[in-house]
């Protein structure tokens, strides 16, 4: 209802002021772009414009909806009332919503789907509701629907006939549910993503992905699987399989995922990976938390990313990684490495991040590539720093050396890490020399940071008497300024990102 204001002036009475407003319910919000949102209602209002195409009843205490709630509102394209504690929608509530495109009755107590929505509807989330499975013929007449998500209820049982009906959907999210057991083939040809992540399926039946010819992304992580599901569709190229039980990749089951850029099998009982496995397109490739003795090796040349940490790989060779030379990202801490080859790492012209920590390494690998911006290698057993172990690393800067066995360091000056930016030297048996103290001035000088405190500017000296700890501190504080005259003062270079 639209109402006229008029203000007169006492003098001349003529109108100074018009101004046109709309009348909206109490606890309730409306803006000009037919949009409501009501606060602490426990009904849908009255008054409501009809031609309203928006309205938010989200976090109120509605417990049903019945037709008769919405029936003025013919026009409404999105309705939201989720967080609300819905138990009860009536057959053919939205009935008089013929143009409603977008329905949100997330976290409330449903029971089951709500029967009789609009044809025209195209996204429908009941995620978060107490339904325990998927009626015969509950999505009939809903051609147009794109979007269906389901996750976080109780469905135990999912047969694929009963989504047959849903012909143009492409989303479809069926998480955190109880789902044991798998029916049928799912015939959903505009399928882009399918999510049934932390559920009980322990299989797939043998033809339910082949209709999926459109499917893109597949996530199965939070299962029983003891091995990667058969005929997964062509087009994949998203697969996410953590926190099953699969044993093994091989070839037969994943040879013709050649458009496939990115997996994850994190958290497995994997023992072995098919050397060089078929997939020409992979970029990344997550293996953490797994049972591999060895490296996967001869993978995708396209690979950029390759986690492994978290296993029981004791080595690593030239052969493993020479074939992947677009690799930037190569994580391996928490292994069992003790044998780093020289060298092993010369193709990877490209590797920007090389994580180390928690190995068996008493060195720093030799020949790394001059490419690398961080070098993580905390919690080996290092016991020394030599300068030609450093030599190539022109571009890195980000050295980490906690908890290890060193108790010197060489004299890092400007042309040895000349991008050094942090170093992290802590928990590690320091001999507080002159020398020491002389690399810790260099560095400060150069602004490089130490996170936490490495020696303190006085000299240990091994005899135990004021006058040769006083000789030892004059001859340090001759060597310190001699250091710091050397040490060359340059402009702050521009961080590089080594995460990009």
């Amino acid at each position: 209802m639209w109402f006229l204001v008029i203000l007169m002036t006492s003098v001349t009475l003529h109108p100074v002021l018009c101004v046109s407003i709309n009348t909206c319910p109490k606890k309730c919000v409306c803006d000009d772009a037919n949009s409501v949102q009501c606060f602490r209602i426990q009904s849908i209002p009255t008054g409501i414009s009809k031609d309203l195409r928006k309205l938010n009843l989200g976090y109120t205490h509605i417990k049903e909806l019945k037709g008769r709630d919405l029936s003025g509102m013919t026009e409404l394209e999105e309705v939201i009332i989720s967080s609300c504690g819905v138990e009860v929608v009536e057959v053919n509530a939205f009935r008089a919503q013929g143009a409603l495109r977008s329905l949100d009755l997330q976290k409330n107590k449903l029971r089951q789907i709500p029967r009789g929505l609009p044809q025209r509807l195209e996204m429908l989330r009941v995620g978060h509701n107490r339904i325990t499975g998927l009626q015969e013929s509950v999505f009939e007449g809903l051609r147009k629907l794109r979007l269906l998500d389901l996750q976080n209820n109780q469905i135990t049982n999912l047969r694929s006939n009963t989504l047959s009906a849903l012909v143009k959907l492409e989303f479809l999210h069926l998480d955190g549910n109880k789902i044991e057991t798998v029916q049928g083939a799912l015939r959903l040809s505009q399928l882009n993503l399918l999510s049934l992540g932390n559920n009980k399926i322990t299989s797939f039946p043998s033809a339910f992905f082949t209709p999926l010819q459109s499917l893109v992304t597949l996530r199965l992580p939070g299962n029983l699987l003891s091995r990667v599901p058969h005929d997964l569709p062509n087009a994949l190229s998203y697969l996410n399989l953590d926190r099953n039980q699969i044993r093994a990749l091989r070839n037969r089951e994943m040879g013709q995922l050649r458009k496939l850029t990115s997996l994850s099998v994190s958290f497995n009982r994997l023992v072995s990976v098919d050397g060089g496995l078929h997939l020409p397109n992979l970029t990344v490739l997550e293996l953490p938390g797994n049972h591999l003795r060895t490296l996967p090796s001869r993978l995708s040349p396209n690979l950029e990313r390759l986690d492994c940490r978290q296993n029981s790989i004791h080595e690593v060779t030239f052969q493993h990684l020479s074939g992947m030379k677009l690799l930037k990202h190569l994580f391996l801490e928490n292994n069992t490495i003790q044998k780093f080859e020289a060298n092993a790492l010369r193709n990877n012209v490209q590797l920007t991040n090389l994580a180390l920590e928690q190995n068996f390494l008493s060195s720093i690998p030799d020949g790394l590539p001059e490419s690398l911006v961080r070098l993580d290698l905390k919690g080996n057993h290092i016991v020394a720093i030599l300068e030609h172990e450093l030599r190539s690393l022109k571009h890195l800067q980000v050295l980490n050396l906690r908890r290890n066995k060193l108790s010197s360091l060489p004299q890092i000056t400007q042309d040895l890490l000349p991008r050094l930016r942090t170093i992290y030297l802590d928990e590690n048996p320091w001999n507080c020399s002159c020398e020491l103290l002389g690399v810790k001035r260099t560095l400060l000088a150069r602004r490089v940071e130490i996170p936490n405190e490495l020696c303190t500017e006085s000299v240990s000296v091994p005899e135990d008497s004021w006058r040769a700890y006083l000789m030892a501190q004059h001859r340090c504080e001759e060597y310190l300024k001699e250091i710091e005259y050397q040490v060359e003062q340059t402009d702050a270079e521009e961080y590089y990102d080594y995460d990009s």
